[in-house]
């Protein structure tokens, strides 16, 4: 494998174990400042010592997710030293607002709201948490604002004696199309992903709770975990809906300004009215469309999803053989090289991570499902198979979030930078041309190789130390003084894990 591959998998690996970590962020500070909320206008206990239960699991995760996250700003002044050579002008700057205006604020009123729990007013310290809550989701409006400008370029010009794109309007950048979709997309995703977490937990203690038939226990699992439960199943709902209806839209943008993406996702080799939507599809996909057989089709429903017309000439949809042709007549057929350039993403990755970014949102309807049913009317549940569902539910989301970035990612392939079919004259970047030429393939297959064995350690620390601190459940009591309590305790002082504690975990 050349430097070009190796970078590439090198890129894919630490962006795919970070992205574990990023959406149950945005997602559950949200949740975790409802709960605090609730305990500061109603002074139930339940509340604060769900705050206190959840926001450690929150707390674990932001600090995984910040030493994951480090690195990925690096490789872009190593690895891919000539894309930020050609874009950083224009690239860079939303990914400085987001460290300035959103990951400061962010890690800053965190660190307050963890220490700050018997030294700040109350109204002051859930202010605290809802600044990180917003900051979070401003953070993932630079990114994607970095990230929609590579998809779609706007706002910028190219200055032939330089060589590079020069922003010219900043508001065009963050008022992008492609990021107007894609960031109620990615936030809707994040809530679903934070709801299912909440509600399988919270599904999973209620349940070990009543089955011990134990009236404190069982009244336990209806004070605490069964409201739980309930603000878990709303996240889920609306952030269902929102992936569902925010989805719809980028979809259509998507044939708009990237067929190919969008016709590799459907194994559409050839354009066509009335384009049906391909369940299953075998073949070998690969990028010469040979071979390609849908075997379970619903009639219409991709022309509707990419044009919003069943039929008639609105409704045609590109192919990727089309799509190649379009594209090769317009930037020709060899790169700078004489290599021959295919202008078709892998058929395989996109049409299976496009469905299984789908597919993997079932996990989640069925525990919701599950949970209005078994709760209804302030009921709690001994059912295992709730139990069961909530627990394998909660990788699910994590899984369609990461599918769906490689979807985004591989899709746009073989652009880094994707010409905007509008016209930006030459602001375009072949991925081939974006890597640096100072590295070697040994160089980037080492680094690779240590990047992903550190990431997999610490993807297991995470995932560690997120089944402590959830087994141990919520506090007991004000100040939680029982055998079970002392055991886990987490500065390792002697004293239990209580309400009234500032948060902290240990190995």
């Amino acid at each position: 494998m050349d430097a070009l591959d190796l970078a590439r998998w090198q890129f894919a690996i630490t962006t795919v174990y970070h992205f574990i970590f990023v959406p149950l962020t945005i997602g559950l500070s949200p949740l975790v400042a409802i709960m605090q909320t609730a305990w500061v206008r109603t002074g139930n206990e339940r509340w604060l010592r769900l705050t206190k239960f959840f926001g450690k699991l929150l707390l674990i995760n932001f600090a995984l997710g910040v030493v994951t996250g480090i690195v990925q700003e690096f490789q872009f002044g190593m690895n891919w030293s000539e894309y930020s050579r050609f874009v950083g002008d224009v690239f860079g700057a939303p990914l400085a607002m987001e460290a300035l205006a959103a990951f400061f604020v962010e890690s800053t009123f965190l660190g307050l709201w963890i220490f700050g729990w018997d030294r700040l007013n109350k109204k002051v310290h859930l202010a605290c948490i809802w600044a990180v809550a917003l900051a979070t989701n401003l953070s993932a409006f630079f990114i994607l604002a970095a990230n929609s400008w590579m998809q779609h370029p706007v706002g910028a010009v190219y200055n032939p004696q330089t060589g590079r794109a020069e922003m010219n309007d900043i508001w065009a950048v963050l008022t992008n199309s492609t990021l107007l979709a894609a960031f109620p997309h990615q936030i809707t995703a994040t809530m679903l992903t934070a709801g299912t977490f909440v509600t399988g937990i919270a599904a999973w203690w209620m349940v070990r709770l009543v089955r011990t038939r134990k009236a404190e226990n069982v009244e336990l699992a209806r004070d605490v975990y069964r409201p739980a439960v309930t603000l878990g199943v709303v996240a889920m709902l609306v952030g269902g809906i929102g992936v569902g209806l925010s989805g719809d839209i980028q979809g259509k943008i998507m044939y708009e300004q990237q067929p190919g993406k969008m016709s590799s996702a459907e194994a559409l080799c050839e354009g066509e009215e009335s384009a049906a939507f391909s369940i299953l599809t075998i073949g070998d996909l690969s990028n010469s469309c040979e071979n390609v057989r849908h075997l379970i089709e619903i009639p219409g429903l991709a022309s509707y999803l990419g044009s919003g017309h069943l039929s008639g000439p609105e409704s045609y949809l590109p192919g990727v053989e089309d799509v190649q042709e379009q594209m090769t007549e317009r930037f020709g057929d060899t790169t700078a090289s004489g290599d021959p350039v295919t202008y078709t993403p892998n058929l395989a990755i996109t049409y299976w991570s496009f469905r299984l970014m789908i597919g993997m949102a079932a996990g989640s309807v069925l525990l919701a499902l599950m949970a209005l049913w078994l709760t209804r009317k302030g009921r709690v549940t001994d059912n295992v198979w709730f139990a069961r569902v909530g627990l394998v539910a909660i990788p699910m989301p994590f899984l369609a979030n990461s599918f769906g970035w490689i979807f985004t990612e591989v899709g746009r392939q073989p652009w880094v930078v994707a010409p905007n079919p509008t016209g930006i004259d030459q602001i375009r970047l072949l991925t081939e041309r974006g890597v640096s030429t100072a590295v070697s393939p040994g160089m980037v297959l080492t680094s690779m190789i240590v990047f992903t064995l550190v990431y997999g350690v610490l993807a297991g620390v995470w995932f560690l130390l997120m089944k402590r601190y959830a087994v141990e459940g919520v506090p007991l009591s004000v100040r939680d003084e029982s055998p079970e309590a002392q055991r886990h305790d987490d500065d390792g002082d002697g004293s239990p894990d209580s309400v009234d504690r500032p948060l902290s975990f240990a190995y």
